[in-house]
């Protein structure tokens, strides 16, 4: 996410009351998860695990709830709760603006496309030319869709990413301040839902076919012409490159890369990264041809407890 202007590191730490190391003047452009952080960005950590990677991360402007050496051409945002301050930025740059109209006056609409009835469209929505949105459809702020997009009903485009820190008091949620991206020629089937990226995109590239009932996590990028059945489940942040399918009932832990022109069969949980032009089954994912030997030889096992017992 983006700033609307630059902004200095004094001018951030005083919005969240934190100390900082660094020139006051340096440039802060915007704040970002870790995995696509930028220089200009500010990137949170509260977890010594992980305090490596985000100062050697592409953000230069690192929250952190450690006194720590800089890193060279970089600055440091000293506070006791990074996950707390960061969505102080959240709710400073990017604040929940409530709706009145069914179809805000900021939302923009191509030629030709029809919006049904009850159809909820937010702030600062574009959709394309020759689009149809079905009806009860809730496109939430600042989605991006393109021409030629049908989206069926019941659908939610644009929901909070579910993303929590488990505090003795309850569960604390990382506010979403991201975006959904549509593209050309997608169609969206009835009742799925798209979350919106924590800072950065949730994107369904051109050409992909959406069944009905499918969930698709925050920060996750689908490719180009991929087909996906329905009741799948995809996690946030992962990457679906372009032209895989995903039949239905498939899961898939967060994180996660599956290669181009893979093919996921029903039922499958993807429990790890999986390369492209390759066919998949089962929990834990194998290529299917392993997995069916396998289960193939599991039913073998009565028969073969029966052989030794006559030994």
């Amino acid at each position: 996410m983006k700033f609307p202007k630059p902004h200095t590191l004094s001018q951030i730490a005083n919005l969240i009351q934190c100390k900082f190391v660094g020139d006051s003047d340096f440039q802060v452009l915007g704040m970002n998860e870790i995995h696509v952080v930028e220089p200009g960005d500010i990137v949170f950590v509260d977890h010594p695990k992980y305090y490596d990677k985000a100062l050697e991360s592409a953000a230069t402007i690192i929250l952190i709830n450690k006194e720590v050496s800089c890193p060279e051409g970089k600055a440091l945002l000293i506070s006791d709760d990074p996950f707390r301050d960061f969505n102080k930025l959240t709710q400073y740059f990017k604040p929940f603006k409530p709706s009145s109209v069914t179809i805000s006056e900021t939302a923009s609409l191509g030629k030709n496309t029809i919006i049904q009835p009850n159809t909820f469209i937010g702030n600062n929505v574009i959709i394309g030319d020759n689009c149809v949105i079905h009806s009860n459809v809730s496109i939430y702020d600042d989605t991006v869709i393109g021409d030629n997009v049908t989206i069926h009903a019941g659908t939610v485009i644009g929901a909070n990413a579910f993303y929590y820190k488990n505090r003795p008091s309850g569960y604390d949620q990382l506010l979403s301040g991201g975006r959904v991206v549509i593209k050309d020629n997608v169609d969206i089937g009835a009742l799925c839902s798209i979350d919106k990226g924590v800072t950065g995109d949730t994107i369904i590239g051109r050409g992909s076919k959406l069944d009905n009932h499918i969930q698709v996590g925050h920060d996750t990028v689908i490719g180009e012409k991929c087909l996906i059945a329905s009741h799948v489940g995809i996690a946030g942040c992962c990457v679906i490159e372009d032209e895989v399918t995903i039949w239905g009932q498939v899961g898939t832990t967060s994180g996660i890369r599956i290669g181009k022109k893979a093919i996921v069969l029903g039922q499958t949980g993807v429990t790890k990264s999986i390369k492209g032009n390759a066919t998949y089954f089962g929990t834990p994912v194998e290529e299917a041809r392993v997995k069916l030997k396998e289960l193939a030889s599991i039913k073998r096992i009565p028969e073969i407890i029966k052989k030794l017992k006559n030994i």
